[in-house]
């Protein structure tokens, strides 16, 4: 795997956490840069991390995972989504969550992916720098986590543009968008769609 495969993958793998980042940013009235890192770092940190686990950990441990994973990341993004959509039509004005739990279990929800991924780096290694296996993985994961970091504090961005004008609206279709992304994890777990955002 090259250069470009390599940043084309790391894009794949961060439109979950993009497609959260918008949802995180629909919800806030106003954003701030610290908001914006804190999403950033979150995402693009799990989604580096977990490609090294998984390629560490090797293939003994990804049967047992890739069977409950699609059902963990449903969980989370189903609830995470129906809260949200609960929120917007609450009276009370609530404050979206960047907390270390909130935060945790989104970054986990959109990274699961990415474990068998790393277990796919020691069948098809990264050949970028001139030596051995590990420090190539390692280096992709760096990839991996920069580009989601960058994508996932633009999509916060964008999320409060928007959210900004149409609050209401934008945080309920911002609930849809997160269960609907947790049901495609687990379609295509069954093998019932083969979509990529």
């Amino acid at each position: 795997m090259g250069i470009v495969e390599l940043l084309l993958l790391a894009i794949g793998l961060s439109m979950d956490a993009f497609a959260v980042s918008i949802c995180k940013g629909l919800k806030t009235k106003k954003i701030t840069f610290k908001e914006s890192l804190i999403c950033g770092i979150w995402f693009g940190g799990f989604q580096g991390l977990m490609p090294l686990i998984g390629f560490l950990l090797g293939e003994g441990l990804e049967s047992i995972i890739s069977k409950i994973a699609p059902y963990l990341a449903f969980g989370l993004l189903f609830i995470i989504g129906l809260n949200m959509i609960r929120e917007a039509f609450s009276e009370e004005e609530t404050r979206p969550g960047f907390n270390v739990k909130t935060m945790f279990l989104m970054a986990l929800a959109t990274s699961i992916d990415a474990f068998a991924v790393g277990v796919a780096f020691a069948a098809v290694p990264v050949d970028i720098l001139n030596s051995s296996v590990f420090i190539n993985t390692v280096f992709a994961c760096i990839v991996i986590a920069s580009v989601t970091f960058i994508i996932s504090a633009a999509g916060v961005r964008i999320g409060n543009i928007f959210g900004s004008r149409y609050r209401k609206g934008s945080q309920i279709a911002g609930g849809i968008v997160l269960i609907l992304l947790g049901l495609k994890i687990l379609l295509e777990h069954f093998g019932l769609i083969s979509l990529s955002l």
